[in-house]
């Protein structure tokens, strides 16, 4: 039987309450449940958008302004349980930008990681430090931080790409800062797809010294991911929970490919009904090919190709595929498990 607090040991804890906070001190006993739960109570919500749905919009944002007023065409994906919070994970950012035929989206560098995943078109580029990549649908590319970066259509078609960024967590950290480029498109001085050829190949320069910990290969071509994804499933079993799944890496020292940012693309066989599957990260996903259903916290997300969905922290998650399914995935898994906080759980 829980003892009942006596009106004037309430009226003293008052007192005491009110002539600590004039010293910006608060007593942690009346919080502590709330700041230390017992598993993981993320405001962040399931949510899945329907290219459908957005690509109307996308189309409308582009008649109302340009990619030049703009600096950024973007649609912010905003997590319906952080709504104005410009965030579709607690701790990450994600947008569908487009950009339209002739279009240029002018260069600026941040120090926010940036990640782009092309979901629609092709023959736009983005150019990185001075070098400039074609980019196609599934193309993973990198934006390291503090690298000055545009984009431009010189294709005939709309172009759209999901970017995702590590935002909310640079904000947390106060670490936040952003410059405009010197000039609108910068000047390419590099061979396209210089990097590629250094690095994509299982091989570095031997003089090659890191600058940072982000990959210095900064385009990953849909192409040679799906020929992995295809030997993987030819040459190992599937797992029950993902399919076959791949991790972006970083060519030259093995790991993520960003260092906030986990990336990843896996492939789910027609007919493939995963085991019931939880993480610490919420995972944001891109469906590249294909259509199934992801149930997750009592709602069943019927996705198709273009679509994005997110599965929350810890909530138990099953992934069916009605036929051969592609998706690609990111969060902030290398954070977590950098400071030793990321735990899973299968079945």
């Amino acid at each position: 039987m829980s003892a009942v607090l006596q009106p004037t040991v309430s009226q003293e804890r008052k007192a005491f309450y009110g002539k600590i906070d004039k010293g910006n001190c608060a007593p942690i006993w009346e919080v502590l449940h709330s700041l230390q739960t017992p598993t993981p109570n993320t405001p962040c919500k399931p949510y899945l958008w329907k290219w459908d749905s957005v690509w109307p919009w996308l189309q409308e944002a582009g008649k109302l302004i340009t990619a030049r007023e703009a600096e950024r065409r973007v649609l912010a994906l905003e997590n319906p349980g952080l709504r104005g919070q410009t965030r579709i994970t607690h701790s990450l950012y994600a947008g569908l930008q487009l950009i339209l035929p002739g279009e240029v989206a002018p260069a600026h560098r941040h120090s926010q990681s940036a990640l782009r995943f092309v979901l629609q078109g092709g023959g736009a580029y983005t150019a990185v430090d001075g070098e400039k990549v074609t980019m196609n649908v599934g193309d993973f590319v990198i934006t390291p931080s503090w690298t000055f970066h545009d984009h431009g259509n010189p294709s005939s078609e709309p172009m759209v790409w999901m970017d995702g960024l590590d935002t909310p967590l640079v904000g947390l950290l106060d670490a936040q800062f952003i410059e405009k480029g010197p000039e609108e498109i910068q000047h390419t001085d590099r061979t396209q797809g210089e990097t590629f050829a250094r690095f994509g190949n299982t091989m570095k320069p031997v003089s090659y010294k890191p600058r940072s910990r982000t990959s210095p290969l900064f385009w990953y071509p849909y192409e040679r991911t799906r020929e992995a994804l295809e030997t993987l499933k030819s040459g190992e079993d599937m797992h029950p929970s993902w399919g076959y799944k791949l991790q972006y890496t970083n060519p030259v020292t093995g790991d993520w490919a960003m260092p906030t940012m986990g990336t990843f693309m896996q492939l789910m066989p027609k007919g493939f009904r995963g085991e019931a599957y939880r993480s610490t990260d919420s995972t944001v996903y891109a469906v590249v090919e294909g259509n199934g259903r992801c149930t997750v916290g009592g709602e069943i997300l019927a996705f198709g190709p273009k679509d994005v969905f997110v599965c929350p922290s810890w909530i138990p998650y099953v992934l069916q595929a009605d036929e051969e399914v592609v998706l690609f995935s990111f969060s902030d898994r290398p954070v977590q498990q950098a400071l030793d906080l990321w735990r899973e759980q299968k079945g």
